[in-house]
């Protein structure tokens, strides 16, 4: 009875978090103060809420609504709805994945890292636990345990674009673990081979001496994340090769562009953070 109560709690909290009022709720704070807002429900998130209240303790449902809730930017409304999951199902290693990126998204790095190493050891052979475990542990300065959560996650990598970002981020974290050669060796097994047009994809390129820094971005890269995704991948380019100046500036790009949800963002910042 307990767990109905606290599942009831929840949703209450969610529905309310995501109605029209207050669709925009603040995500993010950042540390020079900046308030980053989620974006108003245009549907999905209404549409997934009804479908939950026709089964409340369905555990697809539940996961429905929180990538309804993602896709509008509103995370904290999201990890509710996964914390109402695991009420339920304390042992789901799928509600663990999505509730640790989420805290990731919210800059939330300690919550992030206890649920993603929880999933691991329930389900290690899920992709999106090691790769957002790769990434906390990268903004953590673990550059060591990144590569070796990405290493974990490339073999499972579900599609070309995430190969390429799992290929991609295993280059950038040996690379700062001073493992230059293991990181070379990486780019010549050329995993990424699949054909997608992903930044990343853009980003390798650039790591491989095909393209310069002044053309990874093109003028058909305007959306917020996309931006700073190749602007983080710029400036650490610049930091492997030790032109702090020029890392910098790329990192502020970074954070410049507003795409607050995206990696390259949030890691921009803990480098700039680490620059100082």
């Amino acid at each position: 009875m307990r767990v109905r109560s606290l599942g009831a709690a929840v949703v209450a909290t969610v529905v309310l978090l995501a109605s029209p009022a207050t669709g925009q709720s603040v995500q993010y704070t950042s540390p020079a103060g900046v308030a980053y807002r989620a974006q108003a429900d245009t549907g999905p998130v209404a549409r997934a809420q009804a479908a939950l209240a026709s089964d409340p303790r369905n555990i697809d449902r539940i996961l429905a609504l929180g990538a309804a809730q993602s896709g509008a930017r509103q995370f904290r409304e999201a990890i509710a709805t996964y914390s109402r999951g695991l009420a339920i199902d304390p042992n789901n290693a799928m509600l663990l994945r999505w509730r640790g990126h989420r805290h990731l998204s919210v800059r939330a790095f300690d919550q992030a890292m206890v649920d993603l190493t929880r999933g691991a050891a329930i389900d290690s052979t899920i992709y999106g636990i090691w790769y957002h475990l790769g990434v906390v542990k990268f903004v953590r300065g673990d550059f060591a345990g990144a590569a070796d959560a990405f290493a974990r996650a490339l073999p499972r990598a579900p599609d070309p674009g995430e190969l390429a970002g799992s290929t991609d981020w295993l280059w950038m974290s040996l690379a700062r673990a001073g493992r230059g050669a293991e990181a070379r060796a990486h780019l010549d097994r050329r995993t990424d081979s699949l054909k997608t047009t992903v930044a990343y994809a853009q980003r390798l390129r650039l790591y491989r001496g095909e393209i310069g820094p002044e053309q990874v971005l093109t003028p058909a890269d305007t959306a917020d994340v996309q931006l700073a995704t190749l602007a983080f991948g710029i400036g650490n380019w610049y930091l492997v090769k030790g032109d702090t100046a020029q890392a910098r500036r790329w990192f502020e790009r970074s954070v410049q562009s507003g795409g607050w949800p995206g990696f390259g963002f949030i890691v921009s910042e803990a480098e700039l953070r680490r620059l100082r």
